[in-house]
């Protein structure tokens, strides 16, 4: 045991059971207990400062400690705490966070659907998928297709599109209907001598053949990130979308985009979907929508999906579905000033004037000895550590994360992917802070090694 009898830690141990952890690392170690935030940085309870340099997760744009949200949700919290938008109930923020989703929207979308998280919103895009088949009289019209090292979420549902082993071991999943083909990292998967275009052209055509292996009668949708976040920050290669969007209109296949991290700035354009020249039928939304100050996410429909939906409801007498707080009031109207502030802000701007720098010092540490692969887009990046004889894969990555937190830097160890995905609010002279933690850190590691 590391921690203090009787300390906040030992409670912690005690009577918390946490998300993503080793939960008997927890009982023994206890937790980094974070009381307060500041701009890009957050503070332990010993006062220690750190960088929060992955946005919490991937998730505060406009950084900790931004009055404009706290004074949002308690005017709202005044006005009306609570509402909810079944029986055709509504409420100013729920309608107005609606009206700016579909009127900002990538592509042209029909309607928002509120829920509130991004799992709870690929959970829905699941059933609506179904809900839309049974309408248009195509009952076997279900499957769904994902990707191997996807992340949607950890839902029944969203878990078994997720396409990472540790969602699905123990859980017994993925579910029947969730089918996966392979992961567009190009460095990992192409074959020698190919190229980018010849990669991607390659996966739409194993997408096809999955396609027709199961009866396009059968397939119904595709689900992935624009760029990959919790796989890996793993970026697209050239004309992937593109070839795999004309298989997906030659079959009929609705496309959904999940743009729970990529949304609202992140990849240096609005949505991911226009940095990567997507065309969706859904976009899932969460995160940055809020800067998490308040748990919201949306499900964004366009009309061919909306049209059979509607009637649908109208035979059974019920769209049957719903969330006690799927447009909560006080979230809606902290998730419109939130969006307010990454406009007025300009902070999409700052993405893209900052890119080239925060881009330039990660590919700089490719070159360091024990990296292997520097990739990332806008503001989101990883640093993928080179396989080391005596460590088993996925072994190095915790080792650098533990010495970047004990410098003051949080980030995230995806196997031994390190990712940052910072606050979009970050300066010039606080991404070259990161970085230089992050080298000090590698040479640090290199040094314990030997």
């Amino acid at each position: 045991m590391t921690y203090q009898p009787n300390s906040t830690e030992a409670r912690d141990a005690a009577y918390h059971l946490h998300s993503y952890t080793n939960l008997r690392k927890n009982e023994e170690e206890g937790p980094l207990v974070i009381e307060r935030g500041e701009g890009i940085y957050v503070f332990d309870n010993t006062g220690k400062k750190y960088i929060e340099g992955m946005a919490g997760l991937w998730s505060v744009a406009v950084g900790f400690g931004e009055k404009r949200l706290v004074d949002a949700a308690v005017r709202q919290m005044e006005k009306l705490p609570y509402y909810h938008t079944f029986t055709q109930k509504a409420h100013g923020p729920s309608i107005d966070l609606a009206e700016k989703l579909v009127r900002m929207a990538p592509v042209p979308m029909s309607k928002a659907y509120f829920t509130n998280s991004g799992s709870e919103a690929n959970d829905t895009v699941v059933k609506m998928v179904r809900y839309r088949s049974n309408a248009l009289g195509k009952p076997e019209k279900k499957k769904i297709i994902s990707r191997i090292k996807g992340y949607h979420g950890v839902t029944l549902a969203s878990a078994s599109l997720t396409g990472l082993p540790n969602n699905h071991r123990s859980f017994d999943l993925p579910m029947p209907g969730i089918l996966h083909t392979t992961c567009p990292h190009y460095r990992l998967f192409a074959q020698q001598g190919e190229s980018e275009i010849a990669f991607s052209a390659r996966l739409a055509a194993e997408l096809e053949a999955m396609i027709l292996a199961e009866g396009p009668e059968t397939v119904a949708a595709f689900i992935g990130e624009p760029l990959m976040g919790a796989g890996g920050v793993i970026v697209p290669p050239e004309g992937y979308w593109q070839a795999i969007q004309a298989v997906l209109d030659k079959y009929d296949v609705l496309l959904i985009a999940d743009e729970v991290i990529c949304g609202f700035g992140r990849t240096g354009r609005m949505f991911g979907t226009q940095t990567f020249g997507m065309r969706p039928d859904f976009i899932t939304l969460s995160k940055q929508i809020s800067s998490s100050y308040q748990p919201i996410s949306a499900l964004l429909v366009n009309d061919r999906v909306y049209q059979p939906i509607a009637d649908e409801s109208k035979t059974i007498g019920t769209f049957g579905h719903g969330y006690t707080a799927s447009g909560h009031p006080v979230a809606a109207a902290v998730a419109l000033e939130n969006l307010a502030i990454i406009e007025e802000r300009d902070l999409v701007g700052n993405v893209r004037d900052l890119s080239g720098l925060f881009l330039g010092r990660l590919k700089a540490l490719e070159s360091h000895p024990l990296a292997i692969e520097a990739r990332g887009k806008g503001l989101i990046g990883a640093l993928e550590l080179a396989p080391r004889e005596g460590f088993a894969t996925g072994a190095l990555g915790p080792k650098l994360f533990g010495l970047l937190q004990k410098n003051g830097l949080i980030s995230r160890a995806i196997g031994d992917s390190l990712a940052l995905c910072p606050p979009l609010i970050i300066t010039e002279s606080q991404v070259n802070d990161i970085f230089d933690i992050f080298e000090r850190s590698l040479n640090e590691l290199q040094a314990e090694l030997g």
